[in-house]
């Protein structure tokens, strides 16, 4: 059994790293769309296209279950994939929900950072309409994160710049939690961490999504288990050094998690 894990770029990696971690047993088919990251700057058309495009190359494969480890992938087409294809597709979406729950009772606020076209979208508005009634969610865009994490830049002087500036304007004593709307911003977490009050939360939607990857799984009847936790990887544009860049990622990630986990035992 193969499961497949699609993003434009190595930010789906952030979800792929916690489903090792949860369904070590599995084997995974990563496939990036490399062609044409980043999606959140670009228009819903041409990601809808290039998104069917990429998956109808994973199917070709034979994976056994898909996940959409994109937020603006998933909110642009994911109900269309779950129509041409039979097998479990999971999508993603900014933790808005949860956040808000876990706010409630501290009277601050909310803010989720994520791509442009990913606010934009009416699946986003729609969500936050649903569970915000106290009117405690905003919402940044922050573009230029995607492009610094494909090029693997964790310069903590260089992000730290750009996170205060585009924090700049907000008081964050104000805010109880930050939602990463993006699997790419992951990547920055001990940074945001150095940046933000001590008092907010970070929070993303991978453990939610790898959680219901493996509910799904056991709806469908599919044997999980089987595997050997084998990661393969795909690219759109096939080329040689973006494979080498992902698998640098991925062992980043998981050296992270070892990293926090060790944290967390002293």
């Amino acid at each position: 059994m193969t499961i497949g894990f699609f993003d434009s770029g190595i930010g789906g990696l952030t979800v792929l790293a916690e489903s090792l971690r949860r369904l070590p047993a599995e084997n995974y088919l990563f496939m990036a769309d490399t062609l044409h990251v980043p999606y959140g700057t670009k228009s819903k058309e041409d990601v809808r296209s290039y998104i069917l495009e990429s998956v109808e190359m994973m199917m070709k494969e034979g994976i056994d279950a898909l996940v959409v480890a994109c937020n603006t992938a998933t909110s642009i087409a994911i109900q269309e994939l779950r129509s041409m294809y039979s097998l479990p597709i999971i999508g993603m979406e900014p933790a808005v929900k949860p956040a808000v729950e876990m706010n409630h009772a501290t009277g601050k606020r909310v803010l989720v950072f994520a791509t442009p076209l990913t606010l934009q979208q009416p699946k986003y508005y729609a969500l936050v309409s649903r569970v915000d009634e106290e009117g405690i969610v905003d919402s940044l865009p922050l573009p230029e994160l995607v492009k610094y994490c494909e090029s693997l830049q964790f310069d903590r002087r260089i992000l730290g710049e750009y996170f205060r500036a585009k924090l700049a304007d907000y008081h964050l004593n104000d805010y109880g939690i930050v939602v990463l709307g993006c699997t790419h911003y992951p990547y920055y977490k001990d940074i945001l961490r150095e940046i933000l009050p001590p008092h907010i939360q970070i929070v993303d939607g991978n453990a939610g999504t790898v959680r219901r990857l493996a509910a799904l799984l056991s709806r469908y009847g599919i044997p999980v288990g089987k595997g050997s936790g084998d990661v393969r990887f795909m690219c759109s544009g096939g080329d040689p050094a973006y494979l080498d860049k992902m698998q640098t990622a991925l062992a980043l990630l998981r050296g992270m998690d070892v990293q926090a986990e060790e944290t967390l035992r002293s």
